[in-house]
C-alpha cells in the first residue's frame, strides 16, 4: 500500500470519528434533560403532593397578549401597564355552593321574612335548583341567632330571617336587567316556599351599581404570565417536576400543571406553573421535549402579604438557572431584570387601589369579584 493510500485511509478515518462523535453530541443536546435519581432527595408529604382545594377554580393556562381582561363587550380599560406580562382568560367557578357572608359591597340582596321560624330542612327544600342567575352566583342565607350571623342553611337549625342575594359582577361582566329578573323570580319561589315576604332593592338602582363595580374591576385586573425557555437542551416532564418540586411546586388538578401553595390553606395558589399537557401525558414522558413553560400570577386571587411577585421573580431566577433556561416575555424576547421592576411598581399601585375599596387582593369578596 502506497503512502498516498495510508494517508487517505487515515484521513478517512478521522472524518469517520468526526461524522461519529459530532452526531453523537448533537443527539446528547437534543436529548432533553432527564430527572435525577430520587436518592437523597425528600420526598413530599402525601397531603404536600397534590393541589389544594379551593373555593373557587383558578386559572387556567393558556396565554393571550393582551394587557388586562376584557370583561364584556366593551374592551377593558387598564390602570397597569404590563407590556412584557402574558394575560389568562377568565376563568369559571365550577361551584358556588359554598358561599362566604353576602356582602351588599358586591351584592344586591333582597331580606326575606317569614312568619315563624322556618327549619333548615325546609329552607333547603325550598331552594332554586341551581344557584345562578345568569352568569351571576346566586344565594340564600338564614340568620343564625346563636350565632348572631348569616349562613348557608343547615338541616337541624331555626332561622327567623333570610337574605337572597345575586352578585354584581364578574369576570363575565356586570348583572344586567335580565339576570336581575331571573334573581327576582328565583328569590320569591323561594320566599312563596316558606310562606315569607321578600322586599327586593330597586332593579335600576342595582343594574346601575354592578356597572360601576364592574367598571373599576375592568380597570383593576390582572392576570400575569411569563414564559421560561430552553437555551439549549430541552426538559423532559419528570426534569421539570423535579426541578419545580425543588422550587416549592406541588402537583396540580390538571396534567401539565404545578402550583405554588399558599401560606393558608383553603387559599388560591400563589402561581401557577404550566407546560405541553400532552408532554405530561405522554406513554413514555422521559422522551417528550419540553422547550418552555409558563408562570402565572391572579394578581387579585393572592394577598399581598404573600408578595406573589417578588415570588415569581425568585422562581423564574432559581428554574433559569437550574434548568438553563431564560426568561421571556409573549414573545419568546428575554427579558432583563430592570423590566421587571416597573410592573412591581405597578402592581403594589394596583393593590392599594383594591384595598382602598375594601376588595383587598386575595380577600373573599375580591375573590369572588375577580372570578
Amino acid at each position: 500500500m502506497s503512502t498516498l493510500q495510508i494517508s487517505l485511509a487515515v484521513i478517512g478515518a478521522v472524518l469517520l470519528a468526526l461524522i461519529v462523535a459530532y452526531n453523537a453530541w448533537t443527539t446528547h443536546r437534543n436529548t432533553p434533560r432527564k430527572a435525577l435519581p430520587p436518592e437523597g432527595e425528600r420526598k413530599p408529604d402525601a397531603a404536600q403532593r397534590h393541589e389544594p382545594a379551593l373555593d373557587d377554580d383558578i386559572s387556567g393556562l393558556p396565554a393571550s397578549t393582551v394587557q388586562g381582561l376584557d370583561r364584556g363587550p366593551d374592551p377593558a380599560i387598564h390602570s397597569v401597564d404590563l407590556d412584557d406580562a402574558l394575560v389568562l382568560p377568565a376563568p369559571h367557578s365550577a361551584t358556588h355552593d359554598r358561599w362566604a357572608v353576602l356582602d351588599p359591597l358586591i351584592d344586591a340582596i333582597a331580606p326575606i321574612v317569614p312568619e315563624q321560624p322556618i327549619s333548615g330542612d325546609a329552607a333547603l327544600a325550598a331552594l332554586p335548583s341551581t344557584r345562578r342567575a345568569g352568569s351571576k352566583p346566586f344565594a340564600v342565607e338564614g340568620f343564625n341567632e346563636a350565632q348572631q350571623q348569616w349562613e348557608t342553611p343547615a338541616p337541624g337549625q331555626r332561622y327567623p330571617s333570610f337574605q337572597a342575594g345575586v352578585q354584581l359582577a364578574n369576570r363575565m361582566g356586570a348583572l344586567n336587567e335580565i339576570e336581575f329578573s331571573e334573581f327576582v323570580i328565583k328569590a320569591q319561589a323561594f320566599a312563596d316556599g316558606i310562606n315569607a315576604v321578600a322586599e327586593f332593592p330597586d332593579m335600576l338602582q342595582e343594574v346601575a351599581r354592578a356597572r360601576e363595580l364592574d367598571q373599576f374591576a375592568s380597570e383593576h385586573d390582572a392576570q400575569l404570565a411569563f414564559l421560561l425557555r430552553a437555551r439549549q437542551a430541552a426538559w423532559s416532564p419528570g426534569y421539570l417536576q423535579q426541578n419545580a418540586a425543588r422550587a416549592g411546586f406541588v402537583p396540580g388538578a390538571i396534567p401539565g400543571r404545578m402550583v405554588l401553595p399558599s401560606s393558608a390553606p383553603g387559599r388560591p395558589p400563589v402561581l401557577v406553573l404550566g407546560f405541553d399537557t400532552q408532554a405530561a401525558l405522554s406513554d413514555d414522558p422521559e422522551q417528550s421535549a419540553i422547550r418552555e413553560l409558563s408562570l402565572s400570577l391572579d394578581v387579585a386571587q393572592v394577598h399581598r402579604t404573600e408578595q406573589p411577585f417578588a415570588r415569581l421573580r425568585e422562581v423564574a431566577s432559581v428554574l433559569c438557572q437550574a434548568m438553563d433556561g431564560v426568561l421571556c416575555d409573549q414573545n419568546g424576547t428575554p427579558l432583563p431584570a430592570m423590566a421587571m421592576d416597573p410592573i412591581a411598581a405597578d402592581l403594589e399601585q394596583l393593590y392599594d387601589m383594591l384595598d382602598s375599596r375594601d376588595l383587598a387582593a386575595g380577600s373573599l369578596q375580591a375573590r369572588r369579584l375577580f372570578s
